[in-house]
């Protein structure tokens, strides 16, 4: 098993026992990572969705892994399924924002909110990996305030009718299904969350490749010109929609942040290794002191990201059994809003450093510091901004009178 995943492992048994369950998840999460560091360099030079990343979770029954059994899931603690994104987070923060969509956005949003018809037609086939999903929330104008949204839907006879348009969604373009957002043509007020079937007529997907990194991750925007849904395929009640995303967003900062431990600890043993093996000046780089300096820097961020998301982890438990208690959501939403800022922040400021350990070779994408530091600038802007976060976090301090943004 990779060493610093071990080391996450024995640190957190302090908090949480670990079962012959848990680790046979954890070690089959370990060996699926392993097979993937090859295919997610060799796609990620060539700018692609890599698609070994589909079958080898399907293979090793990772997107099961925190779902309910009922659902076809594992069943597995949020423990156990923080440390499997984190090792997965190692191989690239692609994978990652993959898996994030399809697990957190996505099976873990279906668990919460779909009914039983709903999840036996998609929670279930994702759960195996027989369908993708997507999150369509994000506007070419609207960010963080998704209630300015201007997707609609209408009512003709039993069904709803969709227009509008979605960008920068992750799996977008090779998604099955896309949970999605859109506004009342009636009711500006009312949002509901919707299942589209990528198929249906009206709905289009185009890639997007004018990114700064994350080339193994789907990146997409959507249009939807009259797409008919189904009123068996609205997701909760209708016009409850905002409470859908938002929930579904604090399951996604949970992911993002193990994400990005992994990418930190990535990091670490990249310079390690560069620091002991390279030579200048007659000795290892390792033995100058600024450079060793630059490595103190990525082990004391690995530490810092680390034990908020653990936290975070262990009050997740707590939250997933009464997920309708409105003092754990509160408290959700703080620690995932902290675990999400600190770690991404430390992600970017890590493969930084690391960049500069391995010097002109990190500057390229041939070495994963460069991989790492143009796909961890992002995860400072999805699943919630730095400021947003800073803010949530100040009005948590504050008090909900000095919310500054609603």
């Amino acid at each position: 098993m990779e060493p610093l995943f071990e080391e996450s492992i024995a640190d957190i048994s302090e908090l949480h026992k670990f079962s012959d369950e848990d680790m046979k998840v954890l070690k089959t999460v370990d060996s699926a990572a392993e097979e993937l560091v090859l295919s997610e360099t060799e796609n990620y030079l060539k700018r692609q969705f890599n698609k070994d990343a589909v079958k080898t979770c399907k293979k090793h029954g990772i997107f099961a892994i925190p779902v309910e059994i009922e659902s076809g899931g594992r069943g597995m603690s949020p423990i156990v399924t923080l440390l499997a994104k984190e090792r997965l987070g190692q191989v690239g923060l692609g994978l990652s924002s993959f898996l994030n969509v399809q697990i957190f956005l996505g099976e873990l949003t279906l668990q919460r909110w779909a009914n039983k018809e709903q999840k036996e037609r998609y929670l279930k086939p994702a759960v195996k990996g027989d369908k993708i999903l997507a999150f369509g929330l994000t506007e070419p104008d609207i960010g963080s305030n998704p209630e300015s949204m201007k997707t609609i839907y209408k009512k003709r006879g039993g069904k709803f009718v969709i227009s509008g348009s979605k960008y920068l969604i992750t799996n977008g373009s090779i998604a099955d299904n896309i949970i999605l957002f859109a506004r009342s043509s009636e009711n500006k007020n009312e949002i509901s969350s919707f299942i589209i079937d990528s198929k249906s007529a009206g709905f289009s997907a185009t890639p997007l490749k004018e990114k700064i990194g994350l080339f193994t991750s789907d990146t997409a925007f959507l249009e939807l010109n009259e797409v008919v849904v189904d009123k068996a395929d609205i997701l909760g009640r209708q016009g409850h929609g905002l409470s859908i995303a938002y929930s579904g967003l604090v399951n996604g900062r949970f992911g993002v942040s193990a994400g990005c431990i992994g990418c930190i600890e990535d990091c670490l043993n990249v310079v390690s290794n560069r620091a002991k093996e390279r030579i200048q000046f007659n000795k290892p780089i390792g033995k100058h002191q600024l450079v060793q300096r630059h490595i103190a820097e990525i082990a004391k961020n690995l530490e810092m990201a680390r034990w908020p998301a653990y936290f975070m982890a262990v009050k997740r438990e707590e939250y997933d059994k009464s997920p309708e208690n409105k003092t754990l959501i509160k408290e959700m939403d703080r620690q995932t809003s902290l675990a999400k800022r600190i770690a991404s922040r430390l992600a970017f400021e890590s493969a930084d450093h690391a960049v500069q350990v391995f010097g002109g070779l990190g500057y390229t994408t041939l070495a994963s510091p460069g991989r790492h530091y143009c796909d961890s600038r992002v995860t400072r802007i999805y699943e919630g901004t730095d400021e947003i976060m800073d803010l949530k976090i100040a009005s948590y301090v504050l008090g909900d009178d000095f919310k500054a943004f609603y």
